[in-house]
C-alpha cells in the first residue's frame, strides 16, 4: 500500500477577487465551466448558454480585479473560453459559433483589456462545434456550409465537417497574431477536441455516425504526425500531417487507407474524457478506466468503487505522481496507475468538485509551492490540494553526509581494505583525516575560502539531485522529472574519474534515456556547429580527456560496461547517425586515444567503426565517412577502393584532393590508383579535370608513361585504327596530352637541352625545322646489293629514287 493520501485546504476562495461571486457560481450552477491558466492565479468559470447573468467571471488569485462579463439572450454568447500560456501576461481567448475570437489581457493598472478580435474562418458562415489550443496552435472543428455539401442524407450528413489550424505566432505586440488558416481534415464527423501539453484528441461525439464512433485521433503538431486509433479493436495507424507543410486529409480517404479500422464495431461508451501527460484518460458508463497513449495504444488502468451516475461529462479525472485521481459526485477515488489497485477512497463534503489543470513548470504561483507534484480541487467550500504524505524515515541527507558518502567512495578505491567503508566508521573511528577536515569547513569553523565557496556550490547541486531522486522514488513518474535527473547525473559524473561504478551508471544512463544524456553530454562538450557545418567544441581538454580514455590493450570492458567514447558513439548512430563521423573527426582533433592507460591503443576511427560493427550491419555511407576522415593513410587508401568499386569516380578523386600538402604520398597513391582505372577503360573520361589537379608535381614523364604501360589491357589482336562498333574506344595520346604536358613542363630541366626518348611528343619547338636546299639527289650505293630502293624523306613527303 502506498502513503496515505492528504486533502490539504490551500485557501478558503477569500483571497480570490470577487470571492462572492466565485462562491455563487460555484454552489447554482453544476454546468459551470472550470478553467485556470498555466500560473495557478487566475479561475474561470463560463456558464451555459441560456444562463443566468453573468456567463463569464475571471478571479484572480491575490491583488487583481476579476473580469465579469454578460450577454442577453438574444446575442450569441460564446462557446468556450480558455487560457494560453503567453509568458508576457495571460491571455484569455473567447470563441463563439460564429468564428468570432476575442483575446483579453491584463493591462498595467487598469483590469481586463479587450486586445484583439478577429474571425477564425475569414469568409465567414461557418459553424463551429468544439475549440481547443494546443502547442501554439489555434484549432477547431466546424461545420461546412450547406452551399457546399448540398442537402444530405445519413450517413454523408455526418462527414460535413471539418478540422482546422491557425499557429499562433509570436510579434512584437503583447498579442500573438493567427497565422493563416490550414485544414487538417475534410469531410470528417464532428470531434470534441482535447489538447494536452503536447497532443491533440479528437473523440467522437453523441452524435457521430456509428460506423466510425468507435474511432478518435491523435495529432501531435511537434512531429506533424497523426496516429488513428480504434481502442476496442486494438489497432492504431501513423500517418504524416504537417501543416507547416501544406499537409491535408480526406478523413473518408484516411480510414479507407488503413486496414481493419472499418470493422464493425460498438462506439466508444465514453462518460469522461481527460488529457493528461501519459495519454487520453477515458471513463466508460460502467465505471472502467483506460488510457490511450499518445501513440495510440490502449491500456486498462483499473476500475471504480461505483459506476458514474451523473450526466456525461460530471466526472473528473486527472494524475499525479503515478497516481489517478477521480471525482465522481461527492467521492475522490485514488487509484495506482501501476498495477490498476484502489489506494484510497475519500468521501467529501460537497457533490460539485472540479478538478483543475496541472501547472505548466516554471509558471507556477509561488504563493502555492506545497501543490506542486500533486492535483487541485475546487469547489464552492476552497481550493483543495491532494498529495501523499511523505513516509517516515524519507529523510534527505545532510550535505556533512553527502561529503563521507563521496570520501568512502574515493578513499575505498585508493585503499588495500577489503572491508566495506561506511560513513559511520569514517566519523566514529577516524579512519582517515579528511573527511574530518571537510565537515568542519561545512560547520563554519574555518573562514570562508575560495575552497568553500566551490564545495558549497558543489553540493547545492548534489543536493537538488538528491531531492530529485527522492520525488522521483516518491512515485512521480512524469516524464520531465527523469529527463531532469539523467541530465544532471550525467552531468555530475562527468565531472568525475567515471571509472568503475561512475562508469557503469553512466551506461545504465544512456541505455535508459539517450536522448536526455546525449542532450546533456552536448552542454558538457559545448559543441557547436561552424560556418562550414562542422562540429567545434569549446570544452577543456580534461573534459575530452574523460570522454576519449579507452581500455588497455587486450582487456575487454566488464560485463559489457562501454568506454565514454564508445558510448556517445553508440548513442550517435541510434540518434542521430549523420554527425557521428564529424565526432570521431573532432575527437581526433582533440588527442590521443591512450590517455587513461597510458598503453598505445585503437584509433578513435577503428573504435568507432567497431561500434558500427556491434549495431548491425555496418551503413556502407558512415563507414565511408569515418574511413575518409580518419587521416590515416591505410584507412583514406581503403575507402578511396571502395568507392573505385562502386564507380563513385568524382568522390574519390575529391578525397584525393582533399588532403592538404602534407600528405604528399598519398595523394600520389591515390592517383596511382585512380590512373590505373584511367589507362583500362574510359569511364573516368569525364572526370580528366580532377585527375588532371591530383596529378602529383614532380611526376615525370617517363613515370606516367610506364604507369600507364603496366596497367594497359592486353591487346589479342594487332591495333586497328579505329574500335569495332560497340566496343569501348582504347586509350590514346589525345586523351594523355594534358597529363603530358603537364609533367613535362614540371620535370623539363632548366639547363642545357637533354635528348628524351619522347622529346619530340612532348616540347612542341613551336616553328617547323629549315627546309633543305633544292637540287639533285644523292644516290646511295650498296656494295652487295646494286638495285637497292631508298626512302628519302623531302619537304613536300615522301619520294622513291632508283639507283638504276
Amino acid at each position: 500500500m502506498k502513503r496515505a493520501g492528504t486533502l490539504r485546504l490551500l485557501s478558503d476562495l477569500s483571497d480570490f477577487s470577487g470571492a462572492a461571486r466565485l462562491r455563487e457560481l460555484l454552489a447554482g450552477d453544476p454546468t459551470v465551466r472550470v478553467r485556470c491558466s498555466p500560473d495557478g492565479r487566475h479561475l474561470l468559470l463560463l456558464r451555459p448558454p441560456g444562463a443566468p447573468a453573468p456567463q463569464l467571471l475571471v478571479a484572480v488569485h491575490g491583488p487583481g480585479s476579476e473580469l465579469e462579463r454578460a450577454w442577453s439572450a438574444d446575442q450569441p454568447q460564446p462557446l468556450d473560453a480558455f487560457f494560453l500560456p503567453w509568458p508576457a501576461r495571460p491571455l484569455l481567448v473567447l470563441v463563439w459559433e460564429s468564428g468570432l475570437t476575442e483575446m483579453w489581457g491584463v493591462g498595467v493598472g487598469s483590469g481586463w483589456q479587450l486586445l484583439q478580435s478577429t474571425e477564425l474562418c475569414p469568409n465567414g458562415g461557418a459553424h463551429v462545434v468544439a475549440v481547443a489550443a494546443s502547442r501554439g496552435h489555434l484549432v477547431w472543428c466546424e461545420e461546412g456550409q450547406v452551399g457546399d455539401e448540398g442537402r444530405l442524407g445519413p450517413p454523408e450528413a455526418t462527414f460535413s465537417h471539418r478540422v482546422c489550424v491557425r499557429s499562433l505566432e509570436p510579434s512584437r505586440e503583447v498579442v500573438p497574431t493567427l497565422g493563416r488558416t490550414h485544414i487538417l481534415l475534410h469531410h470528417c464527423p464532428p470531434f470534441a477536441l482535447l489538447a494536452s501539453r503536447r497532443d491533440l484528441y479528437l473523440v467522437p461525439t453523441a452524435t457521430t455516425w456509428p460506423g466510425v464512433a468507435h474511432i478518435l485521433l491523435i495529432w501531435t503538431p511537434s512531429k506533424g504526425r497523426v496516429r488513428v486509433s480504434a481502442p476496442s479493436l486494438g489497432l492504431a495507424h501513423s500517418k504524416s500531417l504537417n501543416p507547416g507543410r501544406g499537409d491535408t486529409w480526406d478523413f473518408r480517404i484516411l480510414l479507407r487507407s488503413l486496414p481493419g479500422l472499418l470493422s464493425p464495431r460498438q462506439p466508444l461508451a465514453v462518460h469522461t474524457s481527460a488529457p493528461v501527460s501519459q495519454g487520453l484518460l477515458m471513463l466508460d458508463f460502467r465505471g472502467t478506466l483506460g488510457l490511450v497513449h499518445p501513440h495510440g495504444g490502449t491500456r486498462p488502468m483499473g476500475v471504480l468503487h461505483e459506476p458514474p451516475i451523473g450526466p456525461p461529462g460530471s466526472a473528473a479525472l486527472g494524475t499525479f505522481q503515478g497516481t489517478l485521481a477521480c471525482v465522481l459526485g461527492s467521492t475522490l477515488e485514488l487509484l495506482d496507475m501501476g498495477s490498476g489497485q484502489l489506494l484510497e477512497r475519500k468521501v467529501l463534503s460537497t457533490d460539485r468538485v472540479h478538478l483543475l489543470e496541472p501547472l505548466v513548470p516554471g509558471l507556477e504561483d509561488k504563493q502555492e509551492p506545497e501543490v506542486r507534484g500533486g492535483v487541485r480541487l475546487l469547489s464552492a467550500v476552497g481550493l483543495f490540494g491532494v498529495g501523499w504524505e511523505a513516509p517516515q524515515g524519507l529523510e534527505l541527507p545532510s550535505t556533512e553526509d553527502l561529503v563521507f558518502e563521496e570520501a568512502c567512495g574515493y578513499y575505498q578505491r585508493r585503499s588495500l581494505r577489503g572491508a566495506q567503508l561506511t560513513p559511520e566508521e569514517l566519523k566514529h573511528n577516524s579512519t582517515f583525516q579528511a573527511p574530518q577536515a571537510l565537515a568542519s569547513i561545512l560547520r563554519g569553523h574555518l573562514p570562508p575560502s575560495t575552497l568553500l565557496t566551490t564545495l558549497r556550490a558543489e553540493l547545492r547541486d548534489y543536493r537538488s539531485l538528491e531531492q530529485l531522486k527522492a520525488q522521483l522514488v516518491a512515485g512521480d513518474e512524469e516524464e520531465a522529472g527523469w529527463t531532469e535527473l539523467a541530465e544532471q547525473e550525467v552531468a555530475r559524473l562527468l565531472r568525475t574519474e567515471l571509472m568503475g561504478d561512475q562508469l557503469a551508471e553512466l551506461n545504465t544512463i544512456f541505455q535508459t534515456l539517450p536522448t536526455a544524456a546525449w542532450g546533456a553530454t552536448h552542454r558538457a562538450l559545448q559543441l557547436q556547429l561552424d560556418r562550414a557545418g562542422r562540429l567545434r567544441s569549446q570544452a577543456p581538454p580534461d573534459v575530452w580527456k574523460k570522454v576519449l580514455r579507452g581500455t588497455a590493450a587486450g582487456k575487454e570492458p566488464p560485463n559489457g560496461v562501454l568506454p565514454p567514447f564508445e558510448l556517445l558513439c553508440r548513442c550517435l548512430c541510434r540518434l542521430e547517425p549523420q554527425w557521428l563521423p564529424s565526432f570521431v573527426e573532432l575527437a581526433q582533433q582533440q588527442g590521443g586515444p591512450s590517455w587513461s592507460t597510458g598503453v598505445p591503443g585503437l584509433p578513435l576511427y577503428r573504435r568507432a567503426l567497431a561500434v558500427l560493427a556491434e549495431e548491425g550491419p555496418r551503413p556502407e555511407a558512415l563507414e565511408l565517412e569515418l574511413l575518409l576522415g580518419s587521416g590515416r593513410p591505410k584507412a583514406v587508401l581503403q575507402a578511396v577502393g571502395q568507392l573505385i568499386q562502386k564507380e563513385q569516380w568524382e568522390r574519390a578523386l575529391e578525397a584525393g584532393l582533399a588532403l592538404g600538402p602534407s600528405s604528399p604520398l598519398l595523394r600520389s597513391e591515390i592517383f596511382k590508383l585512380l590512373l590505373a582505372e584511367f589507362a583500362q577503360h574510359r569511364r573516368l573520361d569525364p572526370h580528366f579535370p580532377l585527375l588532371h589537379r591530383l596529378c602529383p608535381p614532380d611526376l615525370a614523364p617517363t613515370e606516367l608513361l610506364l604507369l600507364l604501360q603496366k596497367h594497359l589491357p592486353d591487346e589479342e589482336e594487332p591495333p586497328a585504327p579505329f574500335s569495332a562498333p560497340g566496343a569501348e574506344p582504347t586509350l590514346t595520346v589525345g586523351l594523355l596530352r594534358a597529363l603530358l604536358e603537364q609533367t613535362g613542363a614540371q620535370g623539363q630541366p632548366s639547363g642545357p637541352p637533354v635528348v628524351s626518348l619522347f622529346e619530340d611528343i612532348l616540347w612542341d619547338p613551336g616553328t617547323p625545322p629549315p627546309t633543305p636546299p633544292r637540287g639533285s639527289v644523292t644516290t646511295l650505293q650498296a656494295a652487295e646489293t646494286p638495285a637497292v630502293e631508298t626512302w628519302v624523306p623531302s619537304v613536300q613527303g615522301f619520294c622513291v629514287t632508283d639507283t638504276n
